[in-house]
């Protein structure tokens, strides 16, 4: 149980961290288009800001330094530190470019969505080529309670074996040891693949 729960809420938490993300990309879009429509960059930027939800507590700082001609790049260097909204730190250097240099931010931020989306859409491929690998495990998981049932289904009473002699006893002992460290061992491998994105 303890292992399902923690399992679900990392599932959760990589949701949550996907969401963000597609809020920033939501984010960079609108705030483009904003801009490309005559927007000034200020406005563009709050105006994204509330329609996308993307900079989530650290809202308030970025208006706050967009229309009191604050830090706005820093503030969203600050609200890029939450897992998946990593993204606001390239917005943060397209801000601070248009800024320093004069460079247009629309162009910025049009390059920044293309790379975000490109970031999310290899993330997905690889999900999906991971989760054949993921089937094995849980195929592998499943092999002795398998294993267990047809024992039983055939008469052989494998669970009074196990669970009432010294022999069983140590082979349940030996067998959950060797399965534990085979389950651990083939996630180890998958989960590997999955970080190297």
């Amino acid at each position: 149980v303890p292992l399902v729960r923690r399992r679900l809420r990392a599932a959760g938490r990589r949701r949550e961290r996907e969401a963000l993300a597609g809020r920033v990309v939501a984010l960079c879009e609108t705030a483009g288009g904003e801009l490309r429509a005559g927007g000034q960059p200020g406005h563009a930027l709050a105006y994204a800001a509330r329609r996308t939800e993307a900079l989530g507590p650290e809202e308030a700082r970025v208006l706050a330094a967009v229309g009191f001609g604050g830090d706005v790049p820093e503030a969203l260097r600050a609200a890029a530190r939450r897992e998946g909204a990593e993204g606001l730190a390239g917005l943060a250097a397209c801000w601070q470019v248009a800024v320093d240099r004069g460079a247009g931010l629309a162009d910025g931020l049009d390059r920044l969505e293309a790379a975000l989306r490109e970031q999310h859409e290899r993330r997905e491929g690889l999900r999906a080529e991971l989760a054949g690998a993921w089937a094995t495990v849980a195929v592998l998981a499943a092999l002795p309670v398998a294993g267990i049932g047809m024992g039983a289904a055939l008469g052989a009473e494998p669970l009074r074996v196990m669970l009432h002699t010294p022999a069983g006893g140590a082979c349940l002992l030996l067998g959950g040891a060797l399965e534990a460290a085979g389950l651990w061992w083939a996630a180890r491998i998958v989960r590997g693949g999955g970080d190297a994105e």
